[in-house]
């Protein structure tokens, strides 16, 4: 009688194991859902620096810049923003010596050849500059400082709970998706930014965070700001087929203008360097400059939003000789933003690259319109869209990202094909005038560029295996019992369990299949331990080992995460690398072999 109850019982609890293990996979919080709760706390981060900027800079210059430049004086729009470069430059200069060296501050610096950590209060010193220098009228944009902060106050949240490198990359390339999706009211460009510019990866193990991340930041930053866009798009004419010789002409133009931008941004550092003055006198050299420069053209100042929208409502043809008047500003608006970033000041020049591409665009539009009507339908606005979006692409060299960008800021479709037709010739352009882009120039400088526009950890084989090494597979003892070896199955997604001594050696491997045929068998499971069902040690990998050594122990194992060991000897196990991630470095560098344009 108790021992049929026994066996009953027996046969409940393996029909229960059996049951549990195969819904395990179903109710575990795997890895990847952990990212996504990442994602979203990090999508509060970027929504809420981007509320603290803008009240930030609005403390300060409460107005438009250019509309508050536009009241003063000449002598006082040559002032304002040179104090404000000399205030920025100080706070530079004494900010980084108090908190001493900490490291670079270049997102794809810390992606592309670091581990992923962005020094805070260095950080916290630049945020500061770029507040005055962009409340006091600098030639530079706010969406540069909200993306950094955003990523260096998620790198920090790593940094605290102690992550690895792996992770502390995803939260960067989060941090600046938010930050882009906040500044632009553009998750989806947010989104793209970081895949293709930041992590160089659109795999959906890093995609669908930044998404989550961009979506959070986006809604956040409208429950203050509203739904509205910085942008203010006037609704424009759908394209015809006539028409679209105009924009291939009009992408060739903005891959030329993208392409004199790159290099005078190049000629402005060149230039300010060779000064060796202290980056205060550097700051107040540029705010000068910027000054002189809006005496004629005050739209040079600050991040241009105002003189776009005008620009795109075609409020230029009010001007005496509009074609002189859009040549001029966007003449000007070159000179002060490379004045601006050659002499060190902390901000993004996405938005002022938006603004030459209005000029640019209006003013191709306006030409042809004065000169016999060859573009009869087409506004000179329309003319502008495109060539903001085509001017990005040619200096971001992701028309991808540009055409995402331009249709989220616009919300309209009727020029997305003229767009996408723009954008692609403008980098064909760029590319033969200039080699790199905005983000590669200063990687390319000091070595680390990977010969591709876009690059993430590890497509050069130079990278080791500790680059990408994560925390090992929770390891269970060769004593442990096959009832406890179950339950460990229900708690994680993983297929296969490392079993080691208790030096930490890596003995074996338990399988999840072998561990159902043992269930079946109807045995004492307190009876069977990890010694008698385990399979041999896989062939392990080495944090020293480069990833093109490793490839052929990678290629050959059926664990999703491959043990790390010390070394071959000892065989210690010391962490596990996901074997997905590094087939993807491979395939996308085999991509880029291939494809002789990158």
């Amino acid at each position: 009688m108790n021992s049929g109850m026994v066996t009953k019982a027996r046969d409940f609890l393996h029909r229960h194991w059996r049951r549990a293990l195969r819904w395990r996979e179903k109710l575990v919080l795997r890895e990847e859902a952990f990212h996504l709760v990442l994602a979203g706390l990090v999508g509060v981060i970027g929504g809420l620096v981007n509320l603290f900027f803008f009240y930030a800079v609005h403390l300060i210059q409460p107005g438009d810049p250019v509309e508050v430049v536009g009241r003063l004086n000449d002598w006082e729009r040559i002032l304002v923003p040179t104090l404000g470069g000399l205030a920025a430059g100080l706070v530079l200069h004494w900010g980084l010596r108090i908190v001493g060296p900490q490291g670079s501050t270049n997102l794809l610096e810390v992606v592309v050849a670091g581990d992923g950590r962005l020094p805070f209060r260095t950080e916290l010193v630049k945020t500061g500059s770029a507040i005055i220098s962009i409340a006091t009228g600098a030639s530079i944009g706010r969406e540069g400082g909200i993306t950094q902060l955003a990523a260096t106050l998620s790198s920090k949240l790593g940094q605290i709970a102690k992550w690895p490198p792996y992770r502390l990359r995803l939260l960067v390339g989060c941090g600046a998706a938010s930050g882009i999706a906040a500044a632009y009211n553009a998750p989806i460009a947010g989104a793209v930014f970081a895949s293709l510019i930041v992590l160089g990866n659109f795999s959906m193990n890093l995609f669908a965070p930044l998404v989550f991340s961009s979506v959070i930041a986006a809604m956040v930053s409208r429950s203050f700001f509203g739904i509205e866009p910085w942008y203010k798009i006037p609704p424009f004419p759908a394209a015809t087929l006539p028409q679209l010789p105009w924009f291939v002409l009009l992408g060739v133009l903005c891959g030329a203008v993208g392409a004199v931008f790159l290099k005078l941004l190049r000629l402005g550092e060149w230039q300010f360097r060779k000064l060796h003055w202290p980056v205060y006198l550097r700051l107040m050299l540029a705010g000068f400059i910027v000054g002189i420069i809006a005496i004629g053209f005050p739209g040079v100042c600050g991040n241009g939003f105002s003189v776009t929208n005008d620009i795109l409502h075609e409020k230029f043809l009010t001007e005496a000789n509009p074609l002189l008047w859009l040549a001029g500003l966007l003449v000007a608006k070159w000179v002060a933003t490379a004045a601006t970033v050659g002499a060190g000041t902390v901000g993004g020049v996405f938005t002022p690259t938006l603004f030459i591409g209005a000029s640019a665009g209006a003013l191709f539009g306006t030409a042809l319109h004065q000169l016999g009507g060859w573009a009869a339908g087409v506004p000179a606005g329309a003319f502008a869209l495109v060539g903001m979006g085509a001017v990005l692409a040619a200096t971001t060299r992701s028309p991808l990202l540009a055409m995402i960008m331009i249709f989220e800021l616009s919300l309209d479709y009727s020029l997305v094909p003229p767009l996408m037709l723009a954008c692609v010739v403008s980098i064909l352009v760029a590319r033969q005038l200039h080699g790199e882009s905005v983000y590669t120039e200063h990687l390319r400088v000091k070595g680390l560029a990977l010969g591709q526009e876009t690059s993430r950890p590890g497509e050069t084989m130079e990278q080791t295996i500790g680059d990408l090494m994560r925390a090992p597979v929770t390891p269970v003892r060769e004593n442990t019992p096959l009832r406890e070896i179950a339950d460990r199955f229900l708690t994680n997604s993983n297929n296969f369990l490392p079993v080691v001594d208790a030096r930490q050696r890596l003995l074996g491997v338990v399988a999840l299949q072998d561990l159902k045929e043992f269930l079946n068998a109807a045995q004492d499971l307190d009876a069977v331990i990890a010694y008698d069902v385990m399979r041999p040690p896989p062939q392990c990998l080495t944090p020293g080992e480069r990833l093109l050594e490793a490839l052929p122990a990678v290629l050959e194992s059926e664990l999703r995460n491959v043990p790390v060991v010390n070394n071959p000897a000892e065989n210690k196990l010391v962490g596990a690398v996901d074997r997905a991630e590094v087939l993807a470095i491979f395939s996308e560098a085999i991509a880029a072999k291939s494809d002789p344009t990158r």
